[in-house]
């Protein structure tokens, strides 16, 4: 029985695939032919998005492949499926079978579809617990005579959410369908007195992005270290999820971006400027996997979002407001402030006025199952973790529970969500500190993330902790405290019980009397309230700050001071008036104010009055100005109004949006007079049905970064 031996064989060179033919099997006349049946094997794999003509599928799961061969090919058959750089049957990144009746649940597997003039039809399935990443597939002939096998191909295999088997399985389709295949999503930011959002374009199906990933993963210190043993663990989402939460940032190795939390962003592009991953990912490969500078939280967590939806991990980003950076591992955040007010620079803890992290969905085997479901993962780089920039994953479930002696990183986690705040006045010239008062339900406050199916927020702060103050949630504080030996251990930098348990003769609080907008004065109303029954003399230390989100004060704008007397049990409001002029120069790209008022009480303890501040950039309007059919024309209109009484210049729009533009779109705009109004047009060629999002970013000499989206519902 004679095996017509011919193929189609793929060589990879660099992200571009090269064909060539094994034509010494071959007469002239007879060409060698591989059918991937792509379309068929990409809707039954849920991988249609892709756009590249290499066949992608995912484990645990039969695909289907033609080649040519002999009428009756059943005994005569044997495939080699293999990953890596040494494949090999006991690291599990080679597998050899032949053909059989049925296919296997638990290994690599061929059956028998159908011959046709030369040609076979083979089912071949993988276990859902098998290596991800581009694999070779080659066959040989028993009756041939020869030991050689043809190869037939490269394929990539990925993760399997759709798969009962698989460590990601995930029951709810509604679900998959969103934390996989969207590639459309909703990141909220701002503070948890304003919270606000913004989309962004993970784009994990566009391009070279699904490449990009794998070499990602080929440039670990992983990998570098012990190539073989690296690519044996890709079967493990844990292990890929660790991995990845190290090379999305630049930290330790050839990884994805640089972070700049200094407000100054000279030398690259400031983080709040990026609209989508792809763009990031495409400038890594392009300057030859050298850091894309800048990244800060939320550009970390979205790119980790688009790499592993990529891949088939189920994963979100998450935003905490009210995030504790917990340094030293105490389940206690310390603030600094100086007789004045103001906030100081100053140890290693601190409160940030939000944080985005990723929550990836896998099983956890290694820890039980009510340890599996939502894992955190955290590619911004923070703390080391075995020596390296990662985070994660750390079971949620743990984290609600305390058990903060699981793998990975679950005390810090933790500390994010759940430590208490103690803020001391600090004497630099005595080298003293004083507890102002503690604080156990600042940290981890309105936990967001996008709804399924929706644009809106979804609180999920229950999933994290117990009510904040309930005895549940302190108990399981002082839970956590003991796992980590921190209950009997001595702690010269705590507060004594005396400092914890005194009681303020006052208290104050700043509230907003006037819009919060980029362009307007800024009116707030200090609140002092007498608690006792006797007269108060106060003395009141006032500053206000521009931070970074990470609330890293950056300029003095403003400050004052009053003394005041309060009767018995009086409250007083005082205005204040910060004004436009004041603060826009000195204002970050993040448009955070902090306000402080220190308040020094004749005879009694100081009490500390602050609020962090968001100002609203000023709203960009979207219009579609028709029906958007498939390759049809449309026109888009995108309208500002200059809110000042300056004129603005610097004018750049910058648009994009899958499968409605290619690339990303960037329009000069000519300056803007005091209350102008510019209306820009531009046109766009949807290629793909359904809802698609359209990203715009707005930037000018007094405005940065100001976002906005509009789904745009794209009909045949």
């Amino acid at each position: 029985m004679q095996f017509l031996r011919g193929c189609l064989c793929f060589f990879l060179f660099g992200c571009s695939l090269k064909f060539s033919c094994c034509s010494h099997f071959f007469t002239a006349a007879m060409q060698p032919s591989t059918n991937w049946h792509l379309k068929e094997n990409a809707r039954n794999h849920h991988t249609s998005k892709f756009s590249s003509k290499e066949l992608i599928v995912r484990r645990g799961q039969a695909f289907t492949v033609t080649f040519n061969g002999t009428e009756q090919p059943e005994q005569n058959f044997t495939f080699i499926a293999e990953t890596g750089p040494k494949p090999s049957e006991l690291a599990k990144t080679q597998a050899t079978f032949g053909i059989s009746s049925t296919a296997s649940k638990e290994s690599w597997s061929a059956v028998l579809q159908s011959t046709s003039s030369g040609s076979i039809s083979i089912s071949i399935s993988s276990p859902p617990n098998a290596v991800i990443g581009r694999y070779k597939l080659s066959v040989q002939t028993t009756s041939s005579g020869s030991s050689s096998p043809e190869s037939l191909g490269t394929f990539v295999l990925l993760f399997n959410p759709w798969s009962s088997g698989d460590e990601v399985f995930m029951p709810n389709n509604a679900d998959c369908e969103e934390y996989v295949l969207e590639e459309f999503g909703i990141i909220f930011a701002g503070t948890k007195n304003h919270i606000n959002s913004f989309g962004w374009n993970f784009g994990q199906f566009q391009g070279d992005v699904l490449n990009i990933c794998l070499s990602m993963l080929d440039r670990s210190l992983n990998y570098r270290q012990d190539p073989a043993t690296d690519v044996s663990h890709r079967n493990d989402p844990k292990y890929l999820g660790r991995v990845l939460s190290a090379m999305v940032n630049a930290n330790d190795d050839q990884g994805v971006l640089l972070g700049n939390w200094s407000g100054n962003y000279e030398g690259g592009k400031s983080p709040s400027s990026w609209t989508g991953s792809g763009e990031i990912l495409e400038n890594w490969k392009k300057s030859g996997f050298k850091p894309v500078r800048y990244g800060q939280c939320w550009v970390f967590a979205a790119v980790l979002t688009t790499v592993l939806r990529c891949l088939g991990i189920p994963t979100r980003t998450i935003t905490n407001f009210s995030s504790a950076h917990d340094a030293d591992g105490n389940l206690r955040v310390d603030e600094f402030y100086d007789a004045s007010g103001n906030h100081l620079d100053r140890g290693a803890d601190s409160i940030w006025n939000f944080h985005v992290w990723n929550e990836s969905w896998f099983s956890r085997r290694d820890l039980g199952p009510s340890y599996s479901g939502w894992q955190v993962l955290d590619a911004t780089p923070q703390e080391e973790s075995g020596g390296i920039y990662r985070c994660g994953p750390a079971s949620r479930n743990a984290i609600k529970e305390g058990d903060v002696d699981l793998d990975y990183d679950c005390p810090f986690v933790f500390a994010e969500v759940n430590a208490d705040c103690m803020y001391w006045n600090y004497d630099p010239t005595a080298g003293k500190k004083t507890l102002i008062f503690s604080k156990s339900t600042v940290i981890g406050q309105f936990i967001s993330t996008k709804a399924v199916g929706r644009d809106d927020r979804v609180d999920i702060t229950n999933d994290y902790k117990y009510e904040e103050g309930s005895t549940k949630e302190r108990d399981i504080f002082k839970k956590a405290r003991k796992k980590l030996g921190l209950e009997d251990k001595f702690d010269p930098t705590a507060p004594t019980p005396q400092e914890i348990d005194q009681k303020p003769d006052i208290s104050g609080k700043f509230k907003v009397a006037g819009p919060l907008e980029v362009g307007k004065d800024l009116n707030l109303i200090l609140v002092l309230a007498n608690l006792q029954s006797d007269s108060r003399i106060v003395h009141a230390n006032m500053t206000a700050w521009s931070t970074v989100y990470t609330r890293r004060p950056v300029h003095k704008i403003w400050k004052d001071f009053m003394s005041v007397t309060l009767s018995p049990k009086e409250e007083k409001q005082f205005p204040i008036k910060i004004a436009y002029t004041e603060y826009q120069q000195q204002l970050t790209t993040d448009n955070m104010i902090q306000v402080t008022a220190l308040c020094h009480v004749d005879g009694g303890i100081q009490v500390l009055v602050q609020r962090d501040i968001t100002l609203d950039n000023p709203a960009i309007n979207i219009q579609v100005l028709g029906e958007a059919k498939v390759n049809t024309e449309v026109d888009v209109e995108v309208i500002f109004t200059n809110p000042i009484d300056t004129e603005v210049i610097n004018c750049v729009l910058q648009v994009e949006g899958n499968d409605l533009l290619r690339g990303i779109l960037e329009i000069d705009i000519p300056p803007l007079k005091p209350r102008e109004k510019s209306s820009t047009k531009f046109k766009l060629i949807p290629s793909e049905t359904g809802p698609k999002h359209l990203l715009v970013n707005f930037s000018c000499d007094k405005f940065v970064d100001i976002k906005t989206f509009k789904m745009i519902n794209v009909i045949d």
